[in-house]
């Protein structure tokens, strides 16, 4: 195979760092596994579990010290797994999170992996964005995002184009409101902003705008705390109304 390059949005590969989103990849999504990264010093029931998954899926398997040090960036990456990138359509009935330009990668890791615990499946991003396949992100996720639905769009109007019939929730400010008085139609897609801009203005036209209330103390929640209490919401809510 040729020689791996360091992590960029134009490969057709990334990178899984660290043992946990190893196993997360070769559990949920083996057919995008390409190779298996360890490090000489790989040990421990974690690692021999990693290494017969990836037997068993025929994953080819290499010492790559240099390497793993190079995507991590740090000296205690033990494992990895190289994976074929992807994106997949929405299911058409199901909840989605939208996230408008988001930013930081920790924080969109952290979005992943909440999304995922919260059984939601579906998330749109809509570029320019973090990216949701960069090393980093699928660390800090845990690689939740091998247990998603994920998909790039160039703007939020191609989003919309595919999936017309989904009830838009944008959580914004201006001509809110509060999130426990709003009404929830299914299905429904909850969108949030940059982490520093929040959504343009011109979303509060768009679906029933919402915010989540606190106090003046702080000027708003971090775009992952405010994603994790409204997908909570929104789906605690409609179970209860079924």
């Amino acid at each position: 195979m040729p020689p791996l390059k360091p992590y960029s949005a134009e490969l057709t590969y990334s990178y899984a760092p660290g043992l946990f989103p190893s196993m997360a990849l070769m559990q949920h999504a083996p057919q995008r596994a390409l190779r298996l990264l360890l490090s000489s010093r790989a040990q421990g029931e974690g690692v021999e579990k990693l290494r017969e998954l990836c037997r068993r899926h025929r994953v080819r398997e290499e010492t790559a010290d240099r390497v793993l040090a190079r995507i991590s960036g740090k000296q205690n990456c033990f494992a990895a797994v190289v994976f074929e990138k992807w994106q997949s359509d929405l299911e058409p009935q199901a909840p989605h999170v939208v996230l408008h330009h988001p930013m930081d990668e920790g924080n969109l890791g952290s979005i992943q992996r909440t999304l995922l615990g919260l059984g939601v499946r579906d998330l749109a991003v809509i570029r320019p964005s973090a990216d949701p396949f960069d090393p980093k992100v699928v660390r800090a996720a845990m690689g939740a995002v091998f247990g998603l639905r994920v998909r790039l769009y160039d703007d939020f109007e191609q989003y919309r184009a595919a999936y017309p019939g989904h009830h838009l929730y944008p959580f914004m400010l201006d001509g809110s409101t509060r999130l426990e008085e709003a009404q929830i139609l299914r299905p429904f897609a909850l969108v949030f902003g940059n982490e520093g801009s929040g959504l343009p203005a011109a979303f509060a036209q768009m679906g029933q705008a919402v915010r989540i209330p606190h106090n003046d103390l702080i000027d708003s929640l971090n775009l992952s705390v405010a994603v994790a209490i409204g997908a909570y919401h929104f789906l605690n809510a409609s179970a209860k109304e079924e």
